[in-house]
Protein backbone atom coordinates (compact mmCIF):
# COMPACT_ATOMS: atom_id res chain seq x y z
CA UNK A 1 0.00 0.00 0.00
CA UNK A 2 1.16 3.33 -1.04
CA UNK A 3 2.06 6.20 1.94
CA UNK A 4 -0.73 8.17 3.00
CA UNK A 5 -0.69 11.20 1.97
CA UNK A 6 -2.36 14.49 4.04
CA UNK A 7 -3.21 17.71 2.00
CA UNK A 8 -1.39 20.49 3.40
CA UNK A 9 -4.47 22.03 4.42
CA UNK A 10 -6.00 19.07 6.13
CA UNK A 11 -3.25 18.62 8.11
CA UNK A 12 -3.32 19.61 11.71
CA UNK A 13 -0.02 21.21 13.24
CA UNK A 14 1.45 19.28 15.98
CA UNK A 15 1.72 22.48 18.24
CA UNK A 16 -2.47 22.50 17.92
CA UNK A 17 -2.61 18.70 18.34
CA UNK A 18 -0.98 19.60 22.02
CA UNK A 19 -3.58 22.44 22.45
CA UNK A 20 -6.59 19.98 21.64
CA UNK A 21 -5.37 16.93 23.52
CA UNK A 22 -4.25 19.78 27.19
CA UNK A 23 -8.09 20.00 27.03
CA UNK A 24 -8.17 16.26 26.88
CA UNK A 25 -5.78 15.91 29.76
CA UNK A 26 -8.18 18.34 31.90
CA UNK A 27 -11.49 16.59 30.28
CA UNK A 28 -9.91 13.31 31.53
CA UNK A 29 -7.96 14.53 34.83
CA UNK A 30 -11.45 15.86 36.22
CA UNK A 31 -13.35 12.04 36.53
CA UNK A 32 -10.56 10.38 37.57
CA UNK A 33 -9.79 12.58 39.97
CA UNK A 34 -13.35 12.44 41.08
CA UNK A 35 -12.93 8.50 41.46
CA UNK A 36 -10.14 8.83 43.95
CA UNK A 37 -11.73 11.93 45.66
CA UNK A 38 -14.70 10.36 46.38
CA UNK A 39 -13.65 7.70 48.95
CA UNK A 40 -12.91 10.49 51.56
CA UNK A 41 -16.78 11.19 51.98
CA UNK A 42 -17.00 7.80 53.24
CA UNK A 43 -13.40 6.78 54.63
CA UNK A 44 -12.93 10.11 55.75
CA UNK A 45 -15.70 12.06 56.22
CA UNK A 46 -17.95 9.59 58.30
CA UNK A 47 -20.76 10.02 55.32
CA UNK A 48 -23.36 7.72 54.67
CA UNK A 49 -22.94 5.44 51.07
CA UNK A 50 -26.42 6.20 50.61
CA UNK A 51 -25.83 9.46 50.92
CA UNK A 52 -22.07 9.40 48.88
CA UNK A 53 -23.84 7.36 46.37
CA UNK A 54 -26.51 10.00 45.81
CA UNK A 55 -23.66 12.46 45.70
CA UNK A 56 -22.16 10.51 43.07
CA UNK A 57 -25.68 9.69 40.91
CA UNK A 58 -27.80 13.17 41.12
CA UNK A 59 -25.03 15.81 39.51
CA UNK A 60 -24.27 13.18 36.71
CA UNK A 61 -27.95 13.02 36.33
CA UNK A 62 -28.08 16.56 35.72
CA UNK A 63 -24.76 16.25 33.86
CA UNK A 64 -26.27 13.76 30.80
CA UNK A 65 -29.49 15.95 30.75
CA UNK A 66 -27.46 18.62 29.71
CA UNK A 67 -25.09 17.35 27.54
CA UNK A 68 -27.50 17.95 24.31
CA UNK A 69 -28.70 21.36 25.29
CA UNK A 70 -25.06 22.48 25.03
CA UNK A 71 -24.40 20.50 21.90
CA UNK A 72 -27.61 22.30 20.43
CA UNK A 73 -26.56 25.81 22.09
CA UNK A 74 -22.79 25.31 20.95
CA UNK A 75 -23.60 24.48 17.08
CA UNK A 76 -25.54 26.87 16.62
CA UNK A 77 -24.01 29.97 18.32
CA UNK A 78 -23.00 33.09 16.32
CA UNK A 79 -19.88 35.18 17.54
CA UNK A 80 -17.20 36.87 16.35
CA UNK A 81 -15.08 34.16 18.63
CA UNK A 82 -16.27 31.03 17.05
CA UNK A 83 -19.27 28.60 18.40
CA UNK A 84 -16.46 26.52 20.74
CA UNK A 85 -13.83 28.01 21.74
CA UNK A 86 -16.18 30.74 23.85
CA UNK A 87 -17.69 28.13 25.85
CA UNK A 88 -14.30 25.68 26.24
CA UNK A 89 -12.99 29.09 27.76
CA UNK A 90 -15.60 29.89 29.94
CA UNK A 91 -16.23 26.09 31.13
CA UNK A 92 -13.13 25.18 32.00
CA UNK A 93 -13.00 28.05 34.49
CA UNK A 94 -16.21 27.25 36.06
CA UNK A 95 -15.00 23.37 36.27
CA UNK A 96 -11.43 24.22 37.98
CA UNK A 97 -13.11 26.64 40.23
CA UNK A 98 -15.88 24.58 41.75
CA UNK A 99 -13.61 21.67 41.49
CA UNK A 100 -11.29 23.57 44.17
CA UNK A 101 -14.37 24.92 46.68
CA UNK A 102 -15.98 21.41 46.14
CA UNK A 103 -13.84 19.90 48.65
CA UNK A 104 -13.40 22.18 51.28
CA UNK A 105 -15.07 19.74 53.52
CA UNK A 106 -14.52 19.50 56.87
CA UNK A 107 -15.10 16.49 59.52
CA UNK A 108 -15.85 18.58 62.31
CA UNK A 109 -19.07 19.60 60.13
CA UNK A 110 -22.58 17.52 60.22
CA UNK A 111 -23.08 15.37 57.69
CA UNK A 112 -26.31 16.89 56.26
CA UNK A 113 -23.64 20.13 56.35
CA UNK A 114 -21.23 18.73 54.34
CA UNK A 115 -23.96 16.80 51.88
CA UNK A 116 -25.83 19.47 50.70
CA UNK A 117 -22.14 21.43 50.44
CA UNK A 118 -20.94 19.01 47.73
CA UNK A 119 -23.93 18.36 46.16
CA UNK A 120 -24.75 22.40 45.59
CA UNK A 121 -21.20 22.64 44.48
CA UNK A 122 -20.74 19.71 42.38
CA UNK A 123 -24.70 21.09 40.23
CA UNK A 124 -22.32 24.17 39.73
CA UNK A 125 -19.12 21.89 39.12
CA UNK A 126 -21.16 19.49 36.37
CA UNK A 127 -22.54 22.21 34.76
CA UNK A 128 -19.11 24.11 33.99
CA UNK A 129 -17.90 20.82 32.98
CA UNK A 130 -20.74 20.25 30.35
CA UNK A 131 -20.10 23.81 28.81
CA UNK A 132 -16.44 23.15 28.40
CA UNK A 133 -16.35 19.38 27.10
CA UNK A 134 -19.19 19.36 24.84
CA UNK A 135 -17.45 21.98 22.47
CA UNK A 136 -14.81 20.26 23.16
CA UNK A 137 -15.27 17.54 21.57
CA UNK A 138 -16.85 19.23 18.66
CA UNK A 139 -13.95 21.63 18.26
CA UNK A 140 -11.90 17.91 17.45
CA UNK A 141 -14.78 16.46 14.91
CA UNK A 142 -14.23 19.43 12.70
CA UNK A 143 -10.68 20.52 13.05
CA UNK A 144 -9.56 18.48 9.88
CA UNK A 145 -11.67 17.10 6.90
CA UNK A 146 -9.51 14.29 6.66
CA UNK A 147 -10.55 10.60 7.06
CA UNK A 148 -6.34 9.78 8.38
CA UNK A 149 -5.68 12.60 9.83
CA UNK A 150 -8.59 12.65 12.18
CA UNK A 151 -7.64 9.38 13.43
CA UNK A 152 -3.64 10.99 13.79
CA UNK A 153 -5.61 13.74 15.90
CA UNK A 154 -8.05 11.72 17.72
CA UNK A 155 -4.35 9.76 18.58
CA UNK A 156 -2.57 12.20 20.12
CA UNK A 157 -5.96 13.85 22.51
CA UNK A 158 -6.51 9.88 23.18
CA UNK A 159 -2.66 9.81 24.31
CA UNK A 160 -2.35 12.72 26.32
CA UNK A 161 -6.19 12.17 28.33
CA UNK A 162 -4.25 8.77 29.12
CA UNK A 163 -1.90 10.86 31.89
CA UNK A 164 -4.48 11.43 33.65
CA UNK A 165 -5.41 8.28 34.45
CA UNK A 166 -1.76 7.18 35.13
CA UNK A 167 -1.54 9.75 37.94
CA UNK A 168 -5.25 9.46 39.49
CA UNK A 169 -4.68 5.98 40.84
CA UNK A 170 -1.46 7.94 43.42
CA UNK A 171 -3.46 10.69 44.74
CA UNK A 172 -5.35 7.94 46.87
CA UNK A 173 -1.77 7.80 47.85
CA UNK A 174 -0.63 11.40 48.27
CA UNK A 175 -4.01 11.88 50.48
CA UNK A 176 -3.88 9.28 53.11
CA UNK A 177 -0.10 10.24 53.14
CA UNK A 178 0.57 11.14 57.12
CA UNK A 179 4.05 12.97 56.47
CA UNK A 180 2.02 15.25 53.87
CA UNK A 181 -0.83 15.94 55.40
CA UNK A 182 -1.98 15.51 59.38
CA UNK A 183 -5.74 14.08 57.48
CA UNK A 184 -7.47 13.26 54.58
CA UNK A 185 -9.81 15.38 54.29
CA UNK A 186 -6.79 18.52 54.35
CA UNK A 187 -5.42 16.33 52.03
CA UNK A 188 -8.26 16.35 49.58
CA UNK A 189 -8.76 20.08 50.50
CA UNK A 190 -5.46 21.10 49.23
CA UNK A 191 -4.69 18.71 46.23
CA UNK A 192 -8.26 19.87 45.39
CA UNK A 193 -6.77 23.74 44.53
CA UNK A 194 -4.05 21.56 42.84
CA UNK A 195 -5.73 19.48 40.84
CA UNK A 196 -8.83 22.16 39.77
CA UNK A 197 -5.48 24.89 39.20
CA UNK A 198 -4.02 22.40 36.38
CA UNK A 199 -7.54 21.40 34.90
CA UNK A 200 -8.54 24.79 34.14
CA UNK A 201 -4.97 25.81 33.01
CA UNK A 202 -5.25 22.80 30.65
CA UNK A 203 -8.69 22.93 29.25
CA UNK A 204 -8.22 26.59 28.30
CA UNK A 205 -5.36 25.87 25.85
CA UNK A 206 -7.91 24.83 23.06
CA UNK A 207 -9.49 27.94 23.18
CA UNK A 208 -6.38 29.84 23.23
CA UNK A 209 -4.81 27.88 20.17
CA UNK A 210 -6.98 26.07 18.05
CA UNK A 211 -8.85 26.98 14.74
CA UNK A 212 -12.48 26.50 14.52
CA UNK A 213 -14.12 25.19 10.82
CA UNK A 214 -15.86 27.79 9.49
CA UNK A 215 -18.43 27.22 6.55
CA UNK A 216 -19.13 28.88 3.43
CA UNK A 217 -21.20 31.97 3.68
CA UNK A 218 -23.50 30.39 0.92
CA UNK A 219 -24.17 26.80 2.77
CA UNK A 220 -27.41 26.49 3.86
CA UNK A 221 -26.58 26.19 7.17
CA UNK A 222 -27.58 28.52 9.35
CA UNK A 223 -26.52 30.10 12.88
CA UNK A 224 -29.08 31.13 15.98
CA UNK A 225 -29.10 33.93 18.52
CA UNK A 226 -29.51 32.69 21.96
CA UNK A 227 -33.35 34.38 21.96
CA UNK A 228 -33.59 32.41 18.52
CA UNK A 229 -32.31 28.67 20.06
CA UNK A 230 -34.47 29.80 23.54
CA UNK A 231 -37.55 30.58 21.17
CA UNK A 232 -36.73 27.18 18.98
CA UNK A 233 -37.24 24.54 21.30
CA UNK A 234 -38.32 22.12 18.37
CA UNK A 235 -35.54 23.11 15.78
CA UNK A 236 -33.91 21.47 19.08
CA UNK A 237 -36.07 18.19 19.59
CA UNK A 238 -35.39 17.76 15.73
CA UNK A 239 -31.61 17.52 15.75
CA UNK A 240 -31.83 14.96 18.43
CA UNK A 241 -34.19 13.19 16.51
CA UNK A 242 -32.02 13.27 13.26
CA UNK A 243 -29.01 11.86 15.08
CA UNK A 244 -30.47 9.08 16.71
CA UNK A 245 -31.58 8.35 13.18
CA UNK A 246 -28.14 8.43 11.75
CA UNK A 247 -27.77 4.54 11.75
CA UNK A 248 -23.69 4.53 11.21
CA UNK A 249 -24.05 6.52 14.35
CA UNK A 250 -26.17 4.50 16.29
CA UNK A 251 -23.79 1.73 15.84
CA UNK A 252 -20.50 3.53 17.02
CA UNK A 253 -22.47 4.44 20.38
CA UNK A 254 -24.11 0.91 20.80
CA UNK A 255 -20.52 -0.62 20.48
CA UNK A 256 -19.09 2.37 22.80
CA UNK A 257 -21.47 1.31 24.94
CA UNK A 258 -21.19 -2.44 25.06
CA UNK A 259 -16.97 -1.96 25.59
CA UNK A 260 -16.67 0.97 28.01
CA UNK A 261 -19.69 -0.90 30.25
CA UNK A 262 -18.31 -4.32 30.10
CA UNK A 263 -14.88 -2.30 31.22
CA UNK A 264 -16.17 -0.16 33.80
CA UNK A 265 -18.45 -2.65 35.35
CA UNK A 266 -15.51 -4.72 36.38
CA UNK A 267 -12.88 -1.82 37.17
CA UNK A 268 -13.25 -2.12 40.53
CA UNK A 269 -12.85 -6.09 40.81
CA UNK A 270 -8.83 -5.83 39.72
CA UNK A 271 -8.40 -4.25 42.95
CA UNK A 272 -10.42 -6.73 44.94
CA UNK A 273 -8.91 -9.58 43.55
CA UNK A 274 -5.38 -8.18 43.66
CA UNK A 275 -6.40 -7.82 48.09
CA UNK A 276 -8.58 -11.27 48.47
CA UNK A 277 -6.95 -13.31 46.57
CA UNK A 278 -3.20 -12.57 45.94
CA UNK A 279 -2.25 -11.43 49.02
CA UNK A 280 -5.25 -12.86 51.27
CA UNK A 281 -7.20 -9.76 52.41
CA UNK A 282 -4.18 -7.93 53.37
CA UNK A 283 -4.34 -4.49 52.31
CA UNK A 284 -0.74 -3.27 54.18
CA UNK A 285 0.58 -6.52 51.58
CA UNK A 286 -1.24 -5.43 49.07
CA UNK A 287 -0.04 -1.85 48.93
CA UNK A 288 0.51 0.05 46.31
CA UNK A 289 -0.41 -2.77 43.84
CA UNK A 290 -3.28 -1.89 42.57
CA UNK A 291 -2.26 2.07 41.83
CA UNK A 292 0.34 0.51 39.89
CA UNK A 293 -2.08 -2.14 37.87
CA UNK A 294 -3.76 0.99 36.90
CA UNK A 295 -0.34 3.31 35.96
CA UNK A 296 0.51 0.71 34.36
CA UNK A 297 -2.57 0.19 32.20
CA UNK A 298 -2.46 3.89 31.05
CA UNK A 299 1.00 3.54 30.28
CA UNK A 300 0.87 0.51 27.84
CA UNK A 301 -2.65 2.14 26.16
CA UNK A 302 -0.69 5.61 25.84
CA UNK A 303 2.80 4.12 24.52
CA UNK A 304 1.56 0.88 22.55
CA UNK A 305 -2.35 0.79 21.89
CA UNK A 306 -2.85 4.22 20.12
CA UNK A 307 0.11 4.28 18.16
CA UNK A 308 -0.36 0.67 16.95
CA UNK A 309 -3.87 0.87 16.20
CA UNK A 310 -3.58 4.62 14.47
CA UNK A 311 -1.26 2.46 12.53
CA UNK A 312 -3.41 -0.66 11.80
CA UNK A 313 -6.32 2.04 11.20
CA UNK A 314 -4.11 3.41 8.29
CA UNK A 315 -3.67 -0.06 6.60
CA UNK A 316 -6.89 -1.71 6.63
CA UNK A 317 -9.60 1.10 8.03
CA UNK A 318 -10.86 2.19 11.12
CA UNK A 319 -13.89 -0.41 11.67
CA UNK A 320 -11.09 -3.23 10.91
CA UNK A 321 -9.00 -1.38 13.20
CA UNK A 322 -11.36 -1.40 15.76
CA UNK A 323 -12.59 -4.97 15.61
CA UNK A 324 -8.66 -6.05 15.86
CA UNK A 325 -7.83 -4.29 18.54
CA UNK A 326 -10.92 -5.37 20.29
CA UNK A 327 -10.26 -8.95 19.93
CA UNK A 328 -6.58 -8.70 21.21
CA UNK A 329 -8.15 -7.50 24.21
CA UNK A 330 -10.12 -10.70 24.26
CA UNK A 331 -7.09 -12.10 24.90
CA UNK A 332 -6.08 -10.25 27.13
CA UNK A 333 -9.23 -10.47 29.06
CA UNK A 334 -8.35 -14.57 29.13
CA UNK A 335 -4.81 -14.34 29.75
CA UNK A 336 -6.42 -12.53 33.82
CA UNK A 337 -6.72 -16.02 34.40
CA UNK A 338 -3.16 -16.90 34.33
CA UNK A 339 -2.01 -13.61 35.17
CA UNK A 340 -3.69 -13.08 38.51
CA UNK A 341 -1.16 -15.76 40.81
CA UNK A 342 -0.67 -15.49 44.57
CA UNK A 343 2.94 -17.41 43.86
CA UNK A 344 4.28 -14.64 41.90
CA UNK A 345 2.29 -11.19 41.94
CA UNK A 346 4.46 -9.41 39.24
CA UNK A 347 2.40 -11.52 36.68
CA UNK A 348 -0.88 -9.84 36.97
CA UNK A 349 1.36 -7.03 34.81
CA UNK A 350 1.21 -9.60 31.85
CA UNK A 351 -2.32 -9.36 30.47
CA UNK A 352 -2.14 -5.21 30.31
CA UNK A 353 -0.74 -5.29 26.79
CA UNK A 354 -3.54 -7.08 25.48
CA UNK A 355 -6.19 -5.97 27.30
CA UNK A 356 -5.47 -2.05 26.91
CA UNK A 357 -6.34 -2.38 23.24
CA UNK A 358 -10.24 -2.44 24.51
CA UNK A 359 -10.49 0.77 25.68
CA UNK A 360 -7.41 2.26 24.20
CA UNK A 361 -8.88 1.50 20.47
CA UNK A 362 -12.27 2.03 21.68
CA UNK A 363 -11.82 6.18 21.88
CA UNK A 364 -9.35 6.23 19.44
CA UNK A 365 -11.14 5.00 16.59
CA UNK A 366 -14.77 6.42 17.99
CA UNK A 367 -13.85 9.58 18.02
CA UNK A 368 -12.42 9.59 14.60
CA UNK A 369 -15.12 7.74 13.05
CA UNK A 370 -17.65 10.15 14.51
CA UNK A 371 -15.99 13.04 12.46
CA UNK A 372 -17.11 10.83 9.48
CA UNK A 373 -20.42 10.70 10.47
CA UNK A 374 -21.06 14.23 10.99
CA UNK A 375 -19.93 14.97 7.37
CA UNK A 376 -22.70 12.17 6.35
CA UNK A 377 -25.04 13.63 8.69
CA UNK A 378 -23.94 17.34 6.82
CA UNK A 379 -24.33 15.81 3.51
CA UNK A 380 -27.94 14.63 4.44
CA UNK A 381 -29.11 17.23 6.30
CA UNK A 382 -27.65 20.64 5.22
CA UNK A 383 -25.96 21.31 8.86
CA UNK A 384 -22.65 21.22 10.79
CA UNK A 385 -23.83 19.55 14.39
CA UNK A 386 -20.49 18.24 16.19
CA UNK A 387 -21.54 19.04 19.05
CA UNK A 388 -24.93 17.60 19.22
CA UNK A 389 -23.36 14.11 18.13
CA UNK A 390 -19.76 14.15 20.73
CA UNK A 391 -23.03 14.97 23.29
CA UNK A 392 -25.24 11.83 22.37
CA UNK A 393 -22.13 10.24 22.09
CA UNK A 394 -20.72 10.95 25.39
CA UNK A 395 -24.35 10.63 26.88
CA UNK A 396 -24.13 6.93 25.69
CA UNK A 397 -20.61 6.70 27.53
CA UNK A 398 -22.41 8.21 30.84
CA UNK A 399 -25.58 5.96 30.49
CA UNK A 400 -23.21 2.94 30.07
CA UNK A 401 -20.91 4.26 33.32
CA UNK A 402 -24.13 4.51 35.15
CA UNK A 403 -25.14 1.01 34.77
CA UNK A 404 -21.91 -0.38 34.85
CA UNK A 405 -21.59 0.80 38.71
CA UNK A 406 -24.90 -0.26 39.79
CA UNK A 407 -24.14 -3.84 37.35
CA UNK A 408 -20.61 -3.85 39.53
CA UNK A 409 -22.46 -3.65 42.65
CA UNK A 410 -25.12 -6.78 41.82
CA UNK A 411 -22.57 -8.86 40.17
CA UNK A 412 -20.66 -8.50 43.66
CA UNK A 413 -23.69 -10.10 46.22
CA UNK A 414 -24.58 -12.57 43.45
CA UNK A 415 -20.54 -14.08 43.64
CA UNK A 416 -21.16 -13.67 47.46
CA UNK A 417 -18.38 -10.95 48.56
CA UNK A 418 -19.07 -9.94 51.84
CA UNK A 419 -17.17 -6.26 52.56
CA UNK A 420 -17.28 -6.76 56.09
CA UNK A 421 -14.67 -9.40 56.04
CA UNK A 422 -11.02 -9.79 55.50
CA UNK A 423 -10.49 -13.59 53.80
CA UNK A 424 -13.60 -14.12 51.20
CA UNK A 425 -14.49 -17.70 50.53
CA UNK A 426 -12.75 -19.97 48.09
CA UNK A 427 -16.37 -19.79 45.88
CA UNK A 428 -16.17 -16.42 46.07
CA UNK A 429 -13.19 -15.71 44.82
CA UNK A 430 -13.34 -18.20 41.62
CA UNK A 431 -16.66 -16.39 41.17
CA UNK A 432 -15.30 -13.15 40.86
CA UNK A 433 -12.16 -13.99 38.72
CA UNK A 434 -14.73 -15.53 36.25
CA UNK A 435 -16.81 -12.95 36.65
CA UNK A 436 -13.88 -10.42 35.66
CA UNK A 437 -12.77 -12.16 32.75
CA UNK A 438 -16.28 -13.16 30.92
CA UNK A 439 -18.27 -10.15 31.83
CA UNK A 440 -16.06 -8.15 29.30
CA UNK A 441 -15.24 -10.53 26.65
CA UNK A 442 -19.20 -11.09 26.41
CA UNK A 443 -19.48 -7.09 25.84
CA UNK A 444 -16.18 -7.17 23.20
CA UNK A 445 -18.05 -9.95 21.05
CA UNK A 446 -21.27 -8.31 20.71
CA UNK A 447 -19.73 -4.45 19.92
CA UNK A 448 -17.81 -6.36 17.32
CA UNK A 449 -21.39 -7.79 15.60
CA UNK A 450 -22.85 -4.28 16.23
CA UNK A 451 -20.48 -2.83 14.39
CA UNK A 452 -19.51 -5.18 11.82
CA UNK A 453 -22.40 -3.29 9.50
CA UNK A 454 -20.74 0.00 9.72
CA UNK A 455 -19.95 1.12 5.93
CA UNK A 456 -18.28 4.54 5.96
CA UNK A 457 -14.69 3.41 4.69
CA UNK A 458 -12.15 5.83 3.81
CA UNK A 459 -13.40 5.54 -0.33
CA UNK A 460 -16.70 6.34 1.07
CA UNK A 461 -15.61 9.36 3.24
CA UNK A 462 -14.10 11.06 0.35
CA UNK A 463 -16.56 10.48 -1.47
CA UNK A 464 -18.86 12.15 1.04
CA UNK A 465 -16.07 14.93 1.28
CA UNK A 466 -16.08 15.74 -1.86
CA UNK A 467 -19.86 15.83 -2.29
CA UNK A 468 -20.08 18.72 0.17
CA UNK A 469 -17.28 20.61 -0.99
CA UNK A 470 -19.24 20.40 -4.44
CA UNK A 471 -22.12 21.78 -2.64
CA UNK A 472 -20.87 24.45 -1.11
CA UNK A 473 -17.09 24.90 -1.19
CA UNK A 474 -13.95 23.74 0.70
CA UNK A 475 -13.98 24.84 4.29
CA UNK A 476 -11.67 26.91 5.98
CA UNK A 477 -10.34 27.35 10.10
CA UNK A 478 -10.18 30.73 11.68
CA UNK A 479 -6.92 32.74 10.52
CA UNK A 480 -6.59 30.87 7.52
CA UNK A 481 -9.00 33.87 5.12
CA UNK A 482 -5.87 36.48 6.75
Amino acid sequence: MNAIRIAKEDKVPFFQKIAFGSGHLANQLFPAALGVFMVVLVMSLGMNPILAGLLGALPRLIDALTDPVMGFISDNTKSRWGRRKPYILLGSVIAGVAFMIMWQLNPENSELYNFFYFLIVSLFFYIGYTIFATPLIGLGYEMTPDYNERTRLMAVSQFMGQIAWMIAPWFWVIIYNQSLFDSAPEGARILAIWVGGLCMILGIMPALFNKEMIVPEKDKMKRLSMSEMAANFKHFLSGIKKTLKNKPFIRLCGATFLIFNGFQTIAQFAFFIIVYYLFSGDKAAAGNWPAWFGTISALATAFLVIPVVTKISEKVGKKNAFIIATLISVIGYSLKWWGFNPENPWLMFMPIPFLSFGIGGLFTLMMSMTADVCDLDELKNGERREAMFGAVYWWMVKLGNALAILLSGIVLHYVGFNENVDVQTADTIVNLRIADIAIPIFTALMAILVIFPYDITEKKANEIREALIARRGKVHHQDEEN
